[in-house]
């Protein structure tokens, strides 16, 4: 059974393979991508060998920990769906326990399964001073490879199995994204760092704890073993030892459970009335407008533009207090940022639509009526927003005459973002996410649109703020009329970009609904 289902795995495995050749190339790059992250990783754990042991355990305990919670939270955040589910091979009555060995062995053939354990066995270059640490850090680099692949697969297995509703799949997949957009300042603090001479000084009461855990025994035994701890060192190999065992025993209960539990069906709420469409009144824009707002307020993928968004300031944040760039300063950052990606947040919204984009075009609805109803709840957003956050932007500088600039570049940057963001969406749509989809799915898309647009369309945005920043920026060294020149040309770029991108886009629409349908049809 072992060997047909890794003969099965490596068909996959080729067959990716036979796709067309922009996915082809995808796959590629990606292959590349994975080798240059063993190598940097691999160089990373062989100079560990010559620094501080303690510092050098810092990071390796660090790292396997987060190595091992990625097992556990990135097929949350993926939510996509997996060749190896134990429940697709529920109809060919295959012994439960025969079918949770082969599936677990079949997981490390796999790029993830290769990088894995490469990384893992590069340990032992780290910690091998003699025979017995080296026989330690093998141990202990075998365990950690066998409680990552089984966390990694009874992760996806739950989540297929108790998240195949949208509100829960929606509900983990925004608590795992904004948990992985958090960890990017600690990203940025650890590169920063002096880490070889002092690892993570700070975090190291924390770490200490970590390595009697199952998520970070297997990677700190071999460094006790070199500190001449002995019993600490046995001590947390029989917590990875164990904790590998327990992991295969759940693993083996699991799968007879997934091979019957059936899909999970999500409850309705009875609704009255016609909500937002009865609030907008009976027009093109109007029905357009309530369409999108229900859509902000209920798909996920709206719904983690609006948790992400007052978190990614705070991303940007964190290399600027790095660098002591002055607190007052500071005040002035997040506001514009926000207002920059809400803008730009709707670049592919047509897409985002998918099929249901057919009752647009096959309706007959001018196309600016379409671009207008769909910018009403990032304006509603955005303009409160901006009203807002101006003024307490200006009292946390501790001077009003920047006021004007603040609403000035926020607003304009809104503005020309949303503008932008009308027309693009029109003309060059590219794969999104499905409705009910996790927002953290990118699909496979078969051309460079997928990065090409958003990299240019917020490119685009900046230029177009370019003008008002820069009047601001003099307005806080000289002073003068500056910030009220500010305010003008950003709100005036602003508008002329926004009436153009409606304009335009709905001119875009129009002419094209026949390839937006196709465009829907085939993504």
């Amino acid at each position: 059974m072992v060997a047909l289902v890794l003969r099965l795995r490596l068909a996959l495995l080729a067959n990716a393979f036979r796709r067309s050749p922009w996915q082809v190339l995808g796959l590629v790059a990606a292959g590349v991508y994975g080798i240059l992250v063993t190598v940097l990783a691999v160089g990373a754990l062989a100079g560990l060998r010559d620094a501080d042991p303690t510092a050098a355990r810092d990071l390796v305990v660090a790292g396997g920990a987060l190595v091992v919670l990625g097992a556990l939270v990135v097929p949350l955040v993926l939510g996509s769906d997996d060749a190896m589910d134990p429940r697709r091979f529920a109809p060919y009555g295959i012994e439960p326990r025969r079918l949770a060995l082969a599936l677990a062995v079949a997981a490390l053939v796999s790029v993830p399964g290769v990088i894995l354990a490469v990384v893992a066995l590069t340990t032992v270059v780290t910690w091998a001073r003699d025979p017995i640490t080296a026989l330690v850090a093998v141990i202990g680099a075998l365990a950690a490879v066998v409680t990552c692949v089984l966390v990694a697969r009874i992760s996806t297995v739950l989540a297929s199995v108790l998240l195949s509703t949208r509100r829960a799949r929606e509900a983990t997949g925004l608590a795992a994204g904004l948990v992985a957009v958090l960890l990017v300042p600690a990203v940025v603090a650890l590169a920063q760092a002096d880490l070889l001479d002092d690892g993570l000084r700070p975090a190291r009461g924390l770490l200490g704890v970590l390595a009697w855990t199952p998520v970070g025994a297997a990677w700190a035994a071999p460094a006790a073993a070199v500190a001449g701890d002995a019993s600490g060192a046995l001590g947390m190999l029989l917590v990875a030892v164990a904790s590998a065992a327990l992991l295969a025993l759940v693993w083996i209960r699991l799968v007879p459970w997934a091979l019957t539990a059936p899909d999970r069906m999500g409850g309705g709420r009875a609704q009255t009335g016609l909500g937002w469409f009865g609030r907008f009144g009976a027009s093109p824009a109007g029905a357009v407008a309530a369409r999108s707002v229900t859509y902000w307020i209920r798909d996920p993928r709206y719904r983690a533009t609006l948790v992400l968004i007052p978190v990614l300031p705070l991303v940007l944040l964190v290399p600027l207090v790095i660098v002591d760039v002055d607190a007052h300063v500071l005040a002035l950052v997040p506001l514009p940022v926000m207002a920059l990606f809400l803008g730009w947040s709707v670049h592919n919204d047509t897409a985002h639509d998918h099929t249901a984009v057919w009752l647009h075009v096959v309706s007959g609805i001018r196309g600016v009526s379409d671009r207008v109803g769909r910018i009403v709840p990032v304006l509603a957003i955005g303009v409160p927003l901006v009203a807002i956050g101006a003024p307490l932007s200006a009292l946390g500088f501790g001077d009003a005459s920047v006021l004007p600039s603040m609403v000035g570049v926020s607003g304009g940057v809104l503005l020309a973002g949303v503008g932008l963001a009308s027309f693009f969406s029109a003309r060059f749509p590219y794969p999104a996410s499905r409705p009910g989809d996790s927002p953290f799915h990118a699909p496979q898309t078969v051309g460079a649109g997928g990065s090409t647009v958003p990299t240019l369309t917020f490119i685009a945005t900046v230029v177009l703020a370019l003008p008002s920043a820069w009047l601001g920026w003099m307005g806080l060294v000289h002073g003068g009329a500056y910030p009220v020149w500010s305010l003008v040309v950003g709100l005036g770029i602003g508008a002329l970009a926004l009436v153009g991108g409606l304009v335009g886009g709905g001119r875009v629409f129009e002419r094209r609904g026949p390839e937006l349908l196709a465009f829907a049809q085939r993504h």
